[in-house]
Parts: structure tokens; sequence; C-alpha cells
């Protein structure tokens, strides 16, 4: 009986390990090609800042650095060469959605579900920097919000609290390197549609 192909999405808390995992052929039984359209150093950027905007959110949760598509492919998909397929696939992806990706092609261990997985980011990665440097001091509480005054994040013993941060004039407080997340990713049913 010919199965039929689907696509199945999830969120990723930790995208450097599951790009390892998939990615890994000491770890994949049936790893037939793996391809990327950016390097570590973007994944390992892309991880910490999204760390960092999650703290600095003070959502309840775990962080989401990127998403994963595992799609499921015809039978049929076995007779062609499996990194042109895989490429094909990623960059179709990349193309329609402007976004970074790995990809893995697989076969489960029955060699029943020939299948691509495609991690891609939800951020861009920006042209230049977004670096806010601090005009005057700037003062953040113990749970990483901004106050207006030192007075505010200082004990009765007149130190400054443990946990609290003080930036001085001229140093930087934030930077940025990715956009915010697309919310075209976040919707409940994502019509991606690979040809």
């Amino acid at each position: 009986m010919p199965r039929h192909s689907f696509i199945q999405m999830s969120k990723l808390p930790n995208v450097k390990g599951r790009i390892s995992y998939i990615t890994s052929h000491a770890r994949q039984e049936n790893l037939y090609a793996t391809y990327r359209t950016a390097d570590s150093t973007f994944w390992s950027n892309l991880a910490r800042e999204s760390q960092q905007e999650f703290q600095r959110s003070g959502t309840e949760g775990k962080c989401i650095e990127a998403r994963e598509l595992i799609i499921a492919l015809p039978e049929i998909y076995t007779q062609y060469e499996p990194q042109q397929v895989l490429t094909d696939f990623t960059e179709e992806f990349r193309r329609r959605y402007g976004v970074e990706c790995v990809s893995a092609l697989h076969h489960n261990k029955r060699k029943t579900n020939y299948h691509i997985h495609l991690i891609f980011s939800e951020r861009r990665l920006l042209p230049e920097p977004d670096v806010k440097v601090a005009s005057r001091s700037v003062f953040f509480d113990e749970t990483g919000k901004r106050v207006r005054t030192k007075k505010e994040i200082t004990g009765e013993d007149g130190q400054i609290r443990k946990g609290c941060t003080v930036i001085k004039k001229g140093e930087v407080y934030e930077s940025h390197l990715f956009t915010t997340k697309d919310t075209r990713f976040k919707i409940k049913q994502l019509n991606i549609v690979l040809r």
C-alpha cells in the first residue's frame, strides 16, 4: 500500500543539540544526506539571542530557539539521488520563507519512513547589528527589569543589591543580531507546500 507524505512541525528549545542529533552519522542509523544554509556560528548566535530575549520577556515555560519540520516523503523519492532531494527541498523552503535551515534525510530503523528533518530559524540576521549604548546610566533589578534610579536597586547598607545590574553611560546595554520572530510560523496550521 503506498504511503502518503505528511508534515509535522515542532518547537525546538535546544536548536544546537537537535542539529547535532539529526546530522550525526554516529547517532542516525540511516542518514543519507545533510545540508546547511548557515554555519554553526549563526545557530549559536541565534540560540544565545533567543535565550536572552526569552529572559527579558519574563515569560514562563521554555524558550523556543527554532522550529523543525519532519517531512515524510513518498517512497518513490528513494529512487532519486538523496543529496539532490534534500538540497532541492531545503533551498525551496529557504527561498519561499527567507530563513536559514539545516536539514537531514533519513529512513527510520525499519526503513518504512523516508523523511526529511528541516530545522529553520524564525528570525533573520540583520544587515548590521542593532547595538544600544546607554546615554546615561541604566539600572536593572534582580529580575532584569529596568528601573529608573539607582536608589531602586540599592539596599539599606547603601550597596547595590545582589543580582542587580548597573550599565554605565557609554556602555552597550543591549544588542541584536537578529530580527524578531516571524509570526507566520506561530500559527497552528502552517500552509507549507513543497514541490
